[in-house]
């Protein structure tokens, strides 16, 4: 019933706003003196995390920062003074939900930062950075938003214009080599849940953003903000425009590059290096100027640039593969540059020993003997494998334990993929299959994780049809529980895949960008932007012993369901649904004697084991409860279904077995996957599943596998980390 309602309500919200312009108050009077008090309402009522269309508010405030770039010093001053008014309620009550609405302000600060487009005023600065050093005092992750923006500023305090030039440089892949950092944005959908019309609209919309997007024409953009950014009233803005239009390409490019130098070589000095910086800056205004003299006519007028980050490309995928995830990064991670291997040679393998010599990009030509040389060999992974690639998945792992991300190798590991899932329960399922092979792969071989920073993003979307056919069971159940941790992702994420279903009945994308298009995509960029701080869900391993003995066990997955029922008990539960009148003395007759044997571990600090039996069961439903959720440890509720509701249970747990009686088996659904449902079940073993990354053969163990010292401290419980805004308050 919530996510109809949801569903009627954006929609409402789109629909208001395929018929409006970009801003619905007018900008240039809005931000006049006179009018402070009318923005300071604007921004308060946007960033307040429990209203239906505050996604809409928090976007339209950004595009009023486009528009109107001056406007952003207003804008900072007033989010400054609402973090104060916040700091000073929690010192107070010391209450969580004080400091819950911290994150969004921060977030909008920071945005507002990197796109002012101006020079903070030191005033301004210093009291800014005065009241993000005193959030520090709130729990993680919040002071870690609050550090993140801090240092943000800082850096933008040394060197006006550098947050835009290196998101910009990372988000579009744009060569430089100062600073080597690039991206990558994967949009991968279930074919399960998209239906054709669908995906069709939805790649329409995010293809968008490749049409608005330029390489040459963003490096003008950026030489154009960070040179207005930094020399402010002495740089001429029209007539730096008309300078940069006339320039060679290649020229451009150079003047490009030493721009780059110039603001890398001041955030490695520090903030002393501020003065030297804006001379640098201002030398090179002049040599554009000059070299562009003779070509500029000082009675036309320069062209417009869009100081406004650009969109990143969206590369929109059905995920039809199960290996698909694993080879978009191999192919991202290992095709980017030759640097990124350092023998030269070795090229990831697809899982089968075999590995391809990567071809050296200078050499475009190879003498046919060494073509024929060269086509394949041999490789054992563990044997090449050295020591501390097998520790680095367990140096992560250690580092995820204590600040909630992984800030592994940084230096190292310049490339960062972003993964955004759309899909249902199913897909997350689907996603942790995928990230486990990942991981195993990974603990042979370490390729991709000493390079690749892998994130992961999860937009709810439902299969209409499906809930309609089983409205009592929620398909989203692991979005309700980000949306309980984290109440900015119900009003920014959750609300737009409620939308998104609703795509294909409103008017088809042009060529041109619309609203609706630029709402997708801005609050996506917005999620892939702001949404850092991970959720941690647990991953669950499960065992299923067949009745056939010809048939081997089956070792599984699942992050938030299992179903298991008895197909033999399903005609009677069909026939008490269709006859409630029925007495229970006669299914209980039918159904006499012990249909279920179990064994589990009690979720409580006895940590207690348990033998029971289960009698008139048909149906066994087990649900996970994360930590983040369950303000504790993550445990899994059973939920045992009889055909007599009195005799229906449920037990808290984290290791449970279920094994059937007088030859009966089961029916086993994983994740509400109709595509991962298991037959002739007799067995069934659930426990926390072990990361892989955190195995480590010791090299003086013949034949096993011996824990090193440190690892008895490590939570060696692999967990799906999907990134959030605020995290988990820890």
């Amino acid at each position: 019933m919530r996510q109809v309602t949801m569903m009627r309500q954006t929609d409402r919200v789109w629909l208001a706003l395929a018929g409006s312009c970009r801003c619905s108050l007018p900008v240039a009077s809005l931000f006049r003196p006179k009018c402070h008090r009318a923005v300071t309402k604007f921004v308060v009522k946007a960033l307040q995390p429990f209203a239906t269309a505050d996604g809409m508010l928090v976007w339209n405030l950004q595009r009023k920062v486009e528009v109107n770039p001056s406007c952003s010093l207003s804008i900072i001053s007033i989010l400054v003074q609402k973090l104060e008014k916040k700091l000073t309620r929690v010192s107070k009550l010391h209450e969580k939900k004080t400091y819950m609405s911290v994150i969004p302000v921060l977030h909008t600060l920071y945005y507002v930062v990197i796109q002012s487009g101006v020079t903070i005023p030191k005033g301004l600065y210093h009291k800014a950075y005065e009241c993000l050093g005193k959030l520090l005092i709130l729990p993680s992750p919040y002071s870690a938003v609050a550090l993140h923006t801090l240092r943000s500023i800082k850096m933008e305090m040394t060197a006006p214009g550098s947050l835009y030039l290196k998101r910009v440089i990372a988000e579009q892949n744009i060569k430089s080599q100062h600073f080597a950092a690039r991206e990558k944005v994967f949009v991968l959908a279930d074919p399960a849940v998209f239906s054709v019309s669908l995906e069709a609209t939805v790649r329409a919309y995010l293809e968008v953003s490749r049409r608005l997007t330029n390489t040459r024409t963003m490096e003008k953009s950026m030489l154009f903000h960070v040179l207005q950014t930094g020399l402010e009233m002495t740089c001429q803005s029209s007539r730096l425009a008309q300078a940069l239009e006339v320039l060679e390409d290649y020229d451009v490019r150079q003047y490009f590059q030493n721009v780059v130098e110039t603001v890398k070589q001041s955030l490695q000095h520090g903030p002393g290096s501020r003065a030297d910086y804006l001379k640098g800056l201002q030398q090179i205004y002049k040599d554009i100027l000059a070299a562009s003299e003779k070509d500029v006519m000082n009675d036309e007028q320069g062209p417009v640039y869009s100081t406004t980050v650009p969109l990143p490309e969206m590369n929109f995928l059905m995920w039809t593969d199960e290996e698909m995830l694993w080879n978009l990064l191999a192919d991202f991670a290992l095709t980017s540059g030759s640097n990124f291997i350092k023998d030269g040679k070795e090229r990831i393998s697809r899982d089968s020993g075999i590995v391809k010599d990567l071809e050296d990009p200078d050499d475009a030509v190879q003498p046919p003997y060494m073509a024929q040389k060269t086509l394949r060999e041999r490789r054992n992974a563990i044997k090449n494998s050295k020591s501390a690639e097998k520790l680095s998945l367990m140096k992560e792992k250690m580092k995820e334990d204590v600040t909630g991300n992984s800030p592994l190798l940084k230096e190292e590991r310049s490339h960062t993929a972003r993964v955004v899932v759309l899909g249902d329960d199913s897909t997350l399922g689907k996603l942790t299959k995928a990230y486990y092979v990942i991981r195993k792969k990974e603990a042979k071989r370490n390729m991709l994780t000493k390079k690749l920073d892998l994130q992961l993003y999860y937009i709810p979307v439902s299969d209409a049809e499906a809930s309609a056919s089983s409205p009592d069971e929620s398909r989203l159940s692991l979005a309700s529980c980000l949306e309980r941790v984290d109440p900015w992702y119900s009003v920014n994420v959750s609300s737009l895949g409620a939308a998104i279903p609703t795509l294909p009945e409103l008017p088809s994308v042009s060529r041109k960008p619309t609203e609706l298009s630029l709402y997708l995509l801005d609050t996506l960029c917005y999620y892939l932007r702001c949404g850092t701080q991970p959720v941690n869900l647990p991953v669950y391993s499960v065992k299923m012993t067949r009745s056939n003995s010809d048939l081997a066990s089956v070792e599984e997955l699942f992050v938030s369901h299992l179903e298991a029922d008895i197909p033999d008990f399903r005609h009677l539960k069909d026939r008490q649904q269709r006859e409630p009148s029925v007495r229970q003395k006669k299914s209980s007759m039918e159904l006499f004697g012990v249909v279920l044997s179990v064994n589990y571990t009690k979720a409580t600090l006895s940590k207690r084991e348990v033998k029971g039996e289960a009698s008139m069961t048909w149906r066994v439903v087990i649900t996970s409860e994360p930590a983040a959720s369950a303000s504790g440890e993550s445990y899994l509720t059973a939920s045992f279904d009889s055909l007599n509701p009195a005799c229906n249970t449920k037990i808290k747990t984290q290791n449970i077995s279920i094994r059937t009686m007088e030859q009966r088996t089961l029916c086993v659904c994983l994740d509400k996957d109709p595509r991962r449902t298991y037959t002739d079940v007799q067995k069934i073993e659930i426990s926390p599943c072990l990361d892989p990354g955190c195995t480590i053969r010791c090299r003086y163990s013949i034949g096993s596998e011996q824990e090193l010292p440190l690892s008895k401290y490590l939570d060696k419980v692999m967990s799906l980390p999907i990134n959030s805004f605020s995290g988990v308050s820890m």
